[in-house]
């Protein structure tokens, strides 16, 4: 077992954001939506105690709802759903017997027969992104009726050796499965279970229904935009639940979310999780790693996760603070959203 990064225990006094930390968050906002980054979007700053700050900025979608968003829009989440869905889950079947994360990924999925590289592939080395599996994900071109995805994705060749940091969406996807298998109950149902136990009574597996109240993402081709159906093609090719894509949150979740993870106590199976998961596994570049899950600074003092689609979840467990980014930056196209970097930046540093 990695040893735990040093995360504070919810008995710490969390460290209100100022009002010049504020301002500057809500003046990074509007500038990236004045700078055509997203149509809007919305930002929490909080901490653990519960003290929230929410800034908006723009509207919607000038297509669908051109008033300004709030802390109750729903957006594509994109790859949070690793950390809000799949990461949590994970923890919990660790912590009740269900997964050991040293024990390869084969032991909880459904039966394989053959050799199949990725199989041996730890779910320790699956969360952290060092499985050395292929990067490059394309399920629509896969022939589902010859074998099922599982096994698909672990026949095929490591594309380096375990250990090395490498983002790569299929080793969710693996987790995903092996969810729902040793549970025995689809992702999205004890996903569902785990976010009503803490009160995210707007987070959920799309699709979802149109309406105001949901941030639309990018126009394909001659079809209509995308609205209220995820974005990651991939996981529309799982019907829209899986491991590393698929959820739609607003921002007052994801703060609510926050709260939780940072007021757990230590001794608790989230609180313990988190302290085990903020330990650096991997370096992605100086100063920057992997841990289970989250990047993490190199003494573990700050984790935070990015989805495609242009939200970010920032934690700062010494603190007691975190920061929420949900836009719809994929809007306008996928070079777009790389325009809310100084928002994340800024994020980051501020939290």
């Amino acid at each position: 077992m990695t040893e735990s990064a040093p995360v504070p225990a919810s008995v710490r006094v969390p460290v209100p954001f100022t009002t010049a930390e504020v301002e500057g968050l809500r003046e990074a906002l509007e500038e990236v939506v004045a700078d055509g980054a997203t149509p809007g979007g919305v930002v929490v700053c909080g901490t653990a105690a519960g003290d929230r700050a929410v800034l908006s900025a723009g509207m919607v979608s000038p297509f669908t709802h051109q008033k300004r968003p709030d802390a109750h829009t729903v957006y594509d989440v994109a790859s949070l759903t690793k950390v809000t869905a799949t990461w949590p889950l994970v923890g919990r079947a660790v912590a009740s017997g269900l997964m050991e994360l040293d024990a390869p990924v084969r032991d909880v999925l459904p039966p394989m027969e053959g050799h199949l590289p990725g199989a041996a592939v730890s779910v320790r080395r699956l969360l952290s992104h060092t499985s050395g599996l292929r990067a490059a994900t394309r399920f629509d071109l896969y022939d589902l009726t010859s074998r099922p995805l599982h096994e698909l994705i672990c026949a095929e060749p490591l594309e380096s050796l375990p250990g090395t940091h490498r983002y790569i969406n299929r080793g969710y996807v693996l987790l995903g499965l092996a969810l729902a298998h040793v549970h025995g109950e689809p992702l999205d149902r004890l996903a569902a279970a785990f976010w009503a136990e803490l009160g995210m009574a707007d987070t959920a597996y799309g699709p979802l229904p149109q309406s105001e109240r949901v941030a639309p993402t990018e126009r394909r081709d001659a079809h209509d935009r995308l609205w209220g159906a995820v974005h990651d093609e991939n996981a529309a090719a799982m019907g829209d639940v899986a491991g590393h894509a698929g959820v739609f949150a607003p921002a007052a979740d994801l703060a609510t979310y926050a709260e939780h993870l940072l007021s757990a106590a230590p001794d608790d199976v989230l609180g313990g999780w988190l302290r085990e998961s903020l330990a650096p596994v991997a370096e992605i570049d100086p100063g920057r790693h992997r841990g289970l899950g989250w990047i993490v600074t190199a003494d573990g003092a700050v984790a935070h996760h990015h989805g495609f689609t242009g939200t970010s979840l920032f934690l700062a467990p010494t603190t007691g603070r975190y920061v929420v980014i949900t836009t719809n930056a994929i809007h306008d196209g996928p070079t777009a959203r790389t325009r809310i970097t100084p928002l994340r930046e800024r994020a980051l540093t501020t939290v």
